[in-house]
């Protein structure tokens, strides 16, 4: 790990979180818009914890793996165009950034001739993007894949939606404990597929 994946994992973070906001816009919802947080400017979205602390220490460790997050584009579903699938949408929108990252550099890395040095910075775009969009797809509290399911299943569950998200720190763990070791190997047999 280097200063370069830490710029590649910045980058990506932030045009995750910008795109949400554009989302968000789209749907009806100036919320993103008028607090600023539409510009990739990492300022913006600074997390002090996700965007600052947790990557400056893995960096320091030497980890293997690098992971952060932002600070949380704001969005009223309230404003949504469409009140029933509008979260669904908005949340799917920054997965969907970081997919699009990976297929676009895994076409780029097999058709278009590369030094070495690209080729690395290629293959660190993409294993950081599919750790950030996998990682975002699961329905768990508060990553976007919970968003995604708790706006397609039946109304009755709000309260268990409420819950979960009460808890998430508890499922936090629960992921780092149980789940992590069979979610690294995905990411790795994901990686390989493509490069």
């Amino acid at each position: 790990m280097n200063i370069i994946s830490l710029l590649i994992l910045i980058v990506s973070i932030v045009a995750h979180e910008v795109a949400h906001g554009l989302a968000a816009l789209w749907q009806g919802d100036r919320t993103a818009k008028d607090q600023g947080r539409l510009t990739l400017n990492p300022l913006a979205h600074i997390d002090p914890m996700g965007s600052i602390f947790v990557p400056l220490f893995l960096f320091v460790i030497g980890s293997p793996f690098m992971f952060g997050w932002a600070k949380p584009v704001p969005i009223n579903p309230y404003n949504f165009k469409n009140l029933k699938y509008g979260e669904a949408m908005v949340s799917f929108a920054g997965p969907l950034v970081n997919i699009i990252f990976v297929i676009v550099f895994s076409l780029l890395l097999h058709f278009v001739p590369m030094n070495e040095v690209y080729v690395g910075v290629s293959q660190m775009i993409i294993l950081i993007n599919i750790v950030l969009a996998l990682f975002n797809l699961m329905p768990i509290p508060p990553l976007d894949g919970s968003k995604i399911l708790f706006s397609i299943i039946p109304q009755r569950f709000y309260r268990v939606r409420q819950y979960l998200e009460a808890k998430s720190f508890l499922f936090w763990i629960i992921i780092i404990l149980l789940v992590w070791t069979v979610f690294e190997r995905l990411v790795y047999w994901i990686f390989s597929l493509l490069v």
